[in-house]
């Protein structure tokens, strides 16, 4: 019987924040309402409120999920593996309403007064880093170019990408904007016998969400 009401509880919550992610991407921070919310979920607002506490709650939730949406996708390691998160980044801003809403969510929040506004950024730059310091351990990168470095700045180059792309082709074109990002990057940060076998193709981000990106660890 636990076992039934934690896994109740358990899908509730998952389903008020897939309820959230579609409310926040509709209609941004400011648009959205607990009612909506509640009515988009089913749940009730006791439910809510018990696993969220606030709207701010619900919001915060949100953008600290992003990364579930495409970590567990990826297969390779080190440099190709940070190609390959930003190609499923690309293609799953797109289709997937959870990783939209809290990229959304991420570029307004300061406007909103939220506390620790850097801390989404901060997060996926770990994660990059952690890409990085394997290509480290592997002889990928050239001489001087710090992994911790690295990371932010593709980190700043993705958000500032993917407005633009938003306002130029509402992010049809990103995957393609996200290649040539890697195209001019790659030179100047990996060995030169790795930079021409790393694969740079928007395929591999729809591949890796069908579950058919093939492991290109030893690339």
């Amino acid at each position: 019987m636990r076992q039934l009401k934690q896994q109740r509880a358990v899908e509730t919550r998952e389903a008020i924040l897939l309820a959230a992610a579609a409310v926040f991407d509709e209609c941004g921070y400011a648009g959205a309402s607990i009612h909506r919310i509640l009515e988009r979920s089913g749940a009730t607002s006791g439910a809510l409120y018990f696993h969220f506490r606030s709207k701010e709650g619900l919001a915060r939730a949100v953008m600290q999920a992003q990364p579930r949406t495409i970590v567990p996708l990826l297969t390779s390691e080190g440099l190709q593996r940070l190609v390959d998160t930003t190609m499923i980044w690309s293609h799953l801003l797109q289709t997937d309403t959870l990783l939209r809403a809290g990229v959304r969510l991420t570029t307004e929040q300061s406007a909103f007064g939220m506390e620790g506004a850097a801390t989404p950024y901060q997060e996926w730059a770990a994660i990059m880093e952690e890409c990085l310091l394997v290509a480290v351990e592997r002889g990928e990168l050239q001489a001087g170019v710090d992994p911790k470095e690295l990371a932010e700045l593709v980190v700043e180059t993705c958000t500032g990408m993917q407005l633009f792309s938003a306002a130029a082709s509402g992010r049809a074109d990103l995957p393609q904007r996200a290649v040539r990002m890697w195209k001019l990057l790659l030179p100047g940060v990996a060995v030169p016998a790795l930079a021409v076998r790393i694969t740079i193709d928007p395929e591999r981000g729809k591949a890796a969400v069908y579950g058919s990106l093939p492991d290109a660890s030893s690339t």
